[in-house]
């Protein structure tokens, strides 16, 4: 039972290291110093998909689901066995990272310009 608990907390926790990937440099507009954090989960995130690495929140869900007596995940991760054909359809994965990859960009480049404008704005205010 506890094993269990365990490989589920860690998917959720995973769900939402996931979202933050997504959309941590909005949360960054209201809380700018956030964006190093969300700098690494980025880094972390990407890397992943692009070089392969293996994370620790999968590794961790599928001990705990071993010792629970439950099937692991896929050899093919996370994403893939819970969210790819679930939130949206298998041949939709390429469009889907690119999505992500913008959201992330034009987040970042929001923060840019928002920290630029508050700068012009507490110049103004001297």
């Amino acid at each position: 039972m506890l094993y269990r608990l365990l490989a589920d907390v860690t998917a959720v926790v995973h769900f939402l290291f996931v979202a933050y990937v997504v959309v941590g440099g909005l949360i960054a507009w209201r809380w700018p110093r956030t964006i190093w954090l969300h700098l690494a989960a980025v880094a972390w995130g990407f890397s992943t998909i692009l070089f392969g690495f293996d994370c620790p929140l999968t590794n961790l869900e599928n001990w705990a689901r071993h010792k629970a007596g439950d099937a692991g995940l896929p050899s093919t991760g996370f994403i893939d066995h819970y969210i790819t054909g679930v939130l949206y359809p298998r041949d939709a994965l390429d469009l889907v990272r690119i999505l992500v990859a913008l959201c992330v960009i034009g987040s970042w480049a929001g923060l840019v310009w928002l920290s630029r404008r508050r700068g012009t704005r507490t110049a103004a205010a001297r």
